[in-house]
């Protein structure tokens, strides 16, 4: 990141806003690339990016060092498209007689199939692009930061930031999306040869057409033993060099529109970009940014990209996943049995309860497992007295004041590491003495799904509480269900060590 940002970062910090503005529209292109190709062009991709951009505005002047905010803000990013994806994950659990609506495809066109169609690209180019959409989804994000780098928009350096490894490690998940990116090229070459093998037919019976890991895992099995669907891939053309040539996809009007109005843009923002003038207060932006604006929204493909959005005066949608304040805990003796909450009892929970000192965190849903960690990462083990003296430690963490709020508490553990989430994730990590790490590792008690049990809500994200799920411990937002509320809760035990 070249010092001129890290001055509009430092600005920004002090309260200009007309600082924060060149940030966001100097940033705006690479965030709405990532978000775009990560979520596949889902139709929540605008939100997703406008809820990624309030949070960087929001958390700011957290930020300890201003020539990392690239990889901050990217890292951001990953945590929102993340939140969203469980999201779509609760809400498609939650579907069941609507699941033919829920399938209907959005009215506008995939952004990437879009310009494929548009530029008139090569075949195997436009099997790339198609073969992103067979990725897992954590391979998707992947994807969309790999082409970032690709085209210099990111380091690999950016990569390890902000997502909190080493960039070996990550040079070893790329390695891996690669390898699950060509084996999806060869499934799209298979299906779309014509005329088809006549053994895929019979392997894709029952098919719906949409892309999903089952299929391409069904699908592979044909292609890996038969020689008339798997091509020779010592010809292709590696898919670095492909996706370098798909264009970058376009910033739409209804976004600008959107950010105008959340007054994260001048209302210039729009005219400087060739659109519909959209009134808003605040300046103007500087003529070298408005300019960069009007580049990447006069994109051939805006027009299919934006869908045509009409945009009355300063008016814009937005929705945003509810972060109530959280509560003060109460410090109090723990409870010892966990009798279910009936629904009259539920309307007036007691006071959420975690001692301070040595405690023992056990899972609602799953009595005699224990909150723990393995390595760097929080997760569920179980614990009882036959167990070993060292697992037992490890379920063991003494409860401290909170070290971003009092009222909150934070955990550390024996080796003197505290619990704070990262990228959505619970993790051990040392207190590296930034405001961050003391915000990421405070925690507020609020009443949990049986009496006495407790969830914890992150101090900087109070909507979102601890959450057990896919083999580790995150921050997620509540779906509502008690299914949720049971995973999330955790009743305080005596230490096991």
């Amino acid at each position: 990141m070249d010092a001129d940002h890290a001055g509009l970062v430092v600005a920004a910090q002090a309260g200009d806003e007309r600082a924060r503005e060149e940030l966001i529209a100097a940033y705006l292109p690479l965030l709405y690339n990532i978000v775009g190709r990560a979520l596949s062009g889902h139709a929540d991709v605008d939100d997703v990016v406008q809820e990624t951009l309030l949070r960087v505005v929001r958390d700011l002047p957290a930020l300890r060092s201003p020539e990392s905010f690239r990889s901050w803000l990217v890292s951001i990013a990953l945590r929102q498209i993340s939140t969203h994806r469980h999201r779509l994950g609760v809400f498609a659990d939650r579907t069941v007689v609507i699941d033919e609506a829920y399938r209907i495809p959005d009215g506008r066109a995939e952004p990437q199939d879009t310009a494929i169609l548009r530029l008139h690209v090569s075949d195997e180019r436009r099997q790339v692009v198609e073969a992103g959409r067979w990725l897992d989804p954590d391979h998707r994000v992947l994807l969309s930061l790999w082409w970032q780098e690709g085209a210099g928009s990111l380091s690999r350096d950016d990569l390890a930031a902000a997502t909190g490894l080493t960039a070996a490690h990550v040079g070893v998940r790329l390695q891996r999306m690669r390898e699950q990116l060509d084996l999806s090229r060869t499934i799209v070459s298979a299906l779309n040869t014509d005329p088809r093998c006549p053994g895929l037919d019979e392997a894709v019976a029952g098919w719906d057409g949409l892309p999903a890991s089952v299929w391409r895992k069904r699908i592979a099995r044909h292609t890996r033993d038969c020689p008339a669907c798997a091509p020779a891939t010592t010809e292709r053309i590696p898919a670095e060099l492909l996706l370098l040539r798909v264009a970058p996809l376009a910033v739409p009007v209804g976004l600008l529109a959107a950010l105008v109005a959340k007054g994260l843009l001048p209302g210039t923002a729009l005219s400087g970009a060739g659109a519909a003038s959209v009134a808003a207060g605040g300046g103007s932006l500087h003529g070298s940014l408005a300019a960069k604006l009007s580049a990447v929204t006069a994109h051939p493909l805006l027009s299919l990209a934006a869908g045509a959005v009409l945009v009355t005066g300063a008016t814009a949608t937005y929705a945003v996943w509810p972060e109530p304040a959280p509560r003060a805990p109460a410090v109090t003796a723990a409870p010892t049995a966990p009798p279910r909450v009936s629904p009259s009892a539920a309307a007036s929970p007691a006071p959420a309860v975690v001692p301070p000192g040595p405690q023992s965190l056990e899972s609602v849903e799953d009595p005699a497992l224990y909150l723990t960690y393995a390595d760097d990462f929080a997760t569920l083990g179980r614990v009882d007295a036959s167990t070993s003296a060292q697992t037992r430690q490890r379920a063991t963490f003494t409860v401290v004041g909170g070290l971003a709020d009092a009222r909150c508490v934070t955990f550390r553990a024996a080796d003197g590491r505290y619990l704070r989430h990262r990228d959505l994730r619970l993790r051990l990590s040392a207190d590296d003495g930034s405001e961050l790490f003391r915000e990421d590792a405070t925690f507020c008690p609020q009443p949990g799904s049986v009496a006495g049990s407790v969830t914890l809500h992150a101090h900087n994200y109070p909507g979102s509480a601890l959450h057990h799920r896919d083999g580790g411990v995150w921050l997620d937002g509540d779906n509502g269900t008690r299914a949720f509320a049971d995973q999330a809760s955790f009743l305080v035990r005596g230490a096991w060590a």
